[in-house]
């Protein structure tokens, strides 16, 4: 098995039977945090993309393209 696949299944596995106060607060915590948890902001992405429609996943590009317009890289470490 795939590092892959068990850091996607380690992730539902821990957000599984979450109430969606808690789904918030791990999400919340974890954007602007460590850089350990964007691995887990990624499982959460795919799993909000897979079950969305098209327009809704057009929204969400436009939102994310939007949003790159106003940033400024940092200095790559």
């Amino acid at each position: 098995m795939s590092i892959t696949l068990d850091l996607r299944q380690a992730v539902i596995h821990k957000v599984h039977d979450s109430s969606e106060a808690d789904l918030r607060s791990m999400i919340e915590g974890s954007v602007d945090g460590p850089e350990q948890a964007l691995p887990g902001l990624g499982v959460i992405f795919e799993m909000i993309w897979k079950n969305i429609d098209t327009n809704q996943q057009d929204n969400l590009v436009h939102v994310v393209n939007e949003h790159l317009k106003h940033v400024t890289p940092g200095p790559l470490s």
